[in-house]
């Protein structure tokens, strides 16, 4: 979760990304917690140097195009453009997995749901269903560590 740290007054911004077939999370230190868009924009921006040499990488590229988000309570409302057709493919997985893995853990987010053209959309979790409700990490527990 994003908490402040005690030395420096700075705070932790959690994000998710790829590791080893599975989703593994980074704390990166920021001077405030960034909103929702922001936080997005990181992960969208993938993995730091120093991350990729320790094994993170991304799927978003290519499979999940963000428009935007806003926080209604506490659900995260995600808004995504086509970037092919949703096919169940295990990066497709992943991308959406980065994505309510980070935002869950912030303190203000607890689910995570997704629209294309104003309409819910139907998203893949990690049991290979798909959805079109509120998701939350406990839908892509196969693919955290220690699964």
């Amino acid at each position: 979760t994003a908490s402040p740290t005690t030395a420096s007054g700075r705070v932790e911004e959690t994000l998710c990304f790829v590791r080893d077939d599975k989703l593994g999370r980074t704390v990166r230190r920021v001077d405030v917690l960034p909103s929702v868009e922001v936080q997005l924009q990181h992960l969208l921006a993938g993995p730091t140097e120093k991350e990729r040499q320790a094994g993170l990488t991304s799927a978003l590229p290519g499979t999940v195009v963000v428009a935007g988000a806003r926080v209604n309570g506490a659900l995260a409302e995600v808004d995504v453009r086509a970037a092919g057709e949703e096919t169940g493919r295990s990066d497709e997985v992943f991308a959406f997995g980065q994505i309510v893995c980070t935002l869950t853990a912030r303190d203000d987010v607890d689910r995570v749901s997704f629209r294309r053209d104003g309409r819910p959309l139907d998203v893949p979790r990690a049991d290979g269903s798909f959805s079109r409700d509120p998701l939350t990490v406990a839908d892509y527990a196969p693919l955290m560590p220690g699964r």
